[in-house]
């Protein structure tokens, strides 16, 4: 009879989540058609727009205004489109000490969510490292700090449990950028207590399908994906190519949008994170997260689509 209830228990919470999740992506869809989506982080439920910003290359720049000024309207512009999450490292140069001086001057500025990386190995490196980071972006907290390419992550998620409960950082996470390091980005996720997990995942690179984003679901884990263009490979494929008619189906105007919205479309991913030091460009790519996205057999339409060319 005990087991009997489990069972039932089980069956109604299995159900509940499965509801949850489809309410979820149905108040996504059909929220104002010109509102970008929003996605819950799976450990606390806050939402986050599916369209980030990456900092790599586009951010290491000098202090003369004529190369910081786009920068500046690109920032304006993300949280005027309503946009949040802003991903930087140590590794991208002088990005983290750009973001921290050109978001000091935007208002709200509490309303971004600052992401970062530590990159080096040795508990009392880490903490120097994720130091430098507070100070380069002028915050006291930082809102997520991954350990950058699983470099020393037992050390540094001890560390960064340790500043969660001081309230230094709010979620924590790790990154890879090569497929054949899923294994062991899988074993983190499945022994590592953390919030969130960044990969690359393009419809150039979709490895993380195999088996990343199912133990992020599994594990409630929320999914920034990196390299949205394939590293700019996508654009190549394309050049000179039209945009097919029926990606009006789902509201994409562009080969930009084309592949972003095939990545949030899934909704294991909670924010793709494209880079870019224009501010035009920049406009595109929150489109992405505008309006409709395609469905399943749309997303393979979209798979079938590039693999031809």
């Amino acid at each position: 009879m005990r087991e009997e209830m489990s069972r039932r228990k089980a069956a109604r919470l299995i159900a509940a989540s499965a509801a949850g999740l489809l309410l979820s992506r149905n108040r996504a869809v059909a929220q104002n058609k010109d509102s970008i989506i929003q996605r819950a982080i799976p450990s606390t439920g806050e939402e986050l727009p599916v369209i980030g910003l990456g900092t790599w290359q586009a951010f290491d720049v000098g202090t003369s205004a004529a190369e910081r000024e786009p920068l500046r309207e690109v920032l304006a512009r993300l949280v005027q489109l309503g946009g949040k999450l802003i991903d930087s490292s140590p590794m991208y140069g002088r990005a983290e000490a750009v973001i921290g001086d050109l978001t000091g001057k935007l208002q709200p500025r509490e309303a971004l969510f600052l992401a970062t990386k530590v990159w080096t190995t040795g508990r009392g490196a880490g903490i120097k490292s994720m130091e430098r980071s507070l100070d380069l972006l002028q915050t006291k907290r930082i809102d997520l700090m991954q350990v950058h390419n699983l470099v020393d992550a037992r050390t540094h998620l001890a560390t960064l449990r340790e500043w969660k409960q001081q309230g230094r950082v709010r979620y924590i996470g790790i990154t890879h950028y090569t497929a054949s390091s899923h294994a062991e980005v899988i074993r983190v996720l499945e022994k590592e207590p953390v919030d969130f997990v960044q990969i690359n995942y393009s419809l150039m690179e979709r490895e993380a399908e195999d088996r990343v984003l199912p133990v992020a679901r599994d594990r409630g884990i929320a999914v920034i994906a990196n390299r949205p263009f394939g590293g700019g490979g996508l654009f190549g494929r394309v050049r000179s190519k039209p945009l097919p008619d029926w990606a009006a189906e789902f509201d994409c105007t562009s080969w930009a949008q084309f592949f972003l919205k095939w990545i949030v479309a899934n909704p294991i991913v909670t924010c793709a994170i494209p880079a870019t030091s224009n501010p035009r460009h920049l406009e595109d790519n929150m489109r992405g997260g505008i309006g409709r996205l395609p469905d399943a057999r749309m997303r393979q339409r979209i798979v079938e689509a590039v693999t031809a060319l």
